[in-house]
Formats: structure tokens, sequence, C-alpha cells
């Protein structure tokens, strides 16, 4: 797929481009990712490194936790991507700054684990307790 996406924060100062098609698009209950995006549940497009290019603008970089770095704009503060160890190669682009968010339906939960109790959907989308690199191999 040559397919071609951008996207980029709210002060326009940091632009990217997503080409190809997503390896997964998940929405995040984790207590970490709720307080990066001050949002009851994340949405995440999982990218491999070479699908996601900067046009213009530079990224801040905040080590979030052990192994894992999230991406910022200093200036207007609209975070963009995580990237963890446990995902090699890989970066995971909030769905919410994309130009077009429409175009990546979610096609499952993850981190139901610590989901907010009073939030809930009634998608029929995969759910799982933990990330889908956590999760036992059946």
């Amino acid at each position: 797929m040559t397919e071609s996406h951008a996207g980029g924060c709210l002060c326009r100062k940091i632009r990217y481009r997503v080409s190809g098609r997503p390896n997964w698009v998940a929405y995040c209950h984790c207590t970490d990712c709720r307080r990066s995006s001050a949002a009851p549940v994340s949405l995440f497009v999982g990218l491999n490194d070479a699908q996601y290019t900067i046009a213009t603008g530079v990224p801040a970089d905040y080590p979030s936790s052990e192994g894992v770095v999230r991406s910022f704009c200093r200036d207007c503060g609209t975070p963009l991507t995580y990237r963890s160890r446990r995902f090699p190669g890989e970066v995971h682009v909030l769905i919410g700054s994309l130009d077009e968010p429409e175009n990546f339906p979610p096609t499952a939960h993850v981190w139901v684990s610590e989901k907010l109790p009073w939030f809930d959907t009634t998608d029929h989308l995969r759910r799982l307790a933990r990330s889908g690199a956590d999760e036992p191999k059946a």
C-alpha cells in the first residue's frame, strides 16, 4: 500500500507523514497512557519505524518509564508518539494527531486490566488484559 497520511501537533510546528498499512490500531487503557494524554483512554496506530517520517519541526522526547520514550511538541504540548524496547522497530502514533483519524478504525483494546471502571464502550473489538506483547500465546 502506498497510501500516505499527514499529521502533526496543535500549533502545526511539527508535521509528519505515515505511509503503508498499519500493524494494528488499538485503544490503550493503561495508567501511563492516560496520564500522558490526559484522557480516559488513548488510541494508537502501530507502524514500522520506516513508515513514520517527520516533515517539519523536531519533537521533544520524554523517557516516561524504563525503556519507553514518548514524543511531544515542546511548544503546544501535543503528544505524538510512543516507543518501547518491547516493540523494537515500531512506533505508536497517537491517532488524534493525524489529520484524518477516521482512516484508522481501531481493532482492539489493550491493557483493559487498568481500564477506568466507569469508562466503557459497546463495540465488539478484541480485549486484551495487557498489551499484545504481554498476552499468553495460544
